[in-house]
């Protein structure tokens, strides 16, 4: 399936555009699958990172109470850190602790995905652009374009995460188990 998917993604003169639709479609699916194991078994093994990318920001854009229109970027990431919690529909009889921690697994997948996109070498930000076109580029060295909402400060990062570990405080009431200080650490 993994391999299916990933070739549905390049064989698109546009794999942006092919990962947008094949999300749309898979995501209902995302959403009822009962088991947080099985979400991460679909979401771990995906060999498509542009695809992975844009499934998790379906997911984390869920997540909101109120959704955000501007394209992925770091910024976006951000967004997510200040505006997601828990998704009510996967409130099965885990504690509330593990619902966070899947959510910190998901922030962190998206970025991780994000700057594979970005940056992933000899690809360097090109996965966006069809295989035959990315051969090209590869072979000039051509540098992706930068966006303007990919320029985050630390202070932002910062801000963004106080504000993240507050609403967490809030909700979880207790010290937090050392699975999610680690994730938060390496989510930073």
């Amino acid at each position: 399936l993994q391999r299916m998917l990933s070739m549905a993604v390049e064989v698109d003169r546009s794999p942006t555009c092919s990962s947008r639709k094949i999300a749309d479609d898979i995501f209902p699916f995302i959403l009822n699958i009962p088991l947080r194991s099985q979400r991460a078994a679909l979401l771990n093994t995906m060999e498509s990172q542009l695809l992975r990318c844009r499934l998790l920001e379906l997911l984390l854009q869920h997540s909101c109470d109120v959704p955000t229109t501007s394209s992925m970027s770091l910024d976006k990431i951000l967004y997510f850190l200040s505006h997601s919690s828990v998704l009510p529909q996967f409130q099965d009889e885990t504690a509330m602790w593990q619902r966070w921690d899947e959510m910190l697994q998901y922030l962190s997948l998206l970025l991780l995905s994000y700057q594979s996109v970005k940056l992933a070498f000899p690809l360097a930000g090109h996965l966006r652009t069809s295989i035959s076109d990315r051969m090209d580029l590869i072979a000039q060295k051509a540098k992706p374009r930068h966006q303007d909402s990919d320029d985050i400060s630390q202070l932002d990062v910062q801000l963004k995460m106080n504000n993240f570990i507050s609403r967490m405080q809030e909700s979880l009431g207790q010290p937090f188990p050392p699975q999610i200080q680690e994730k938060l650490f390496m989510l930073q």
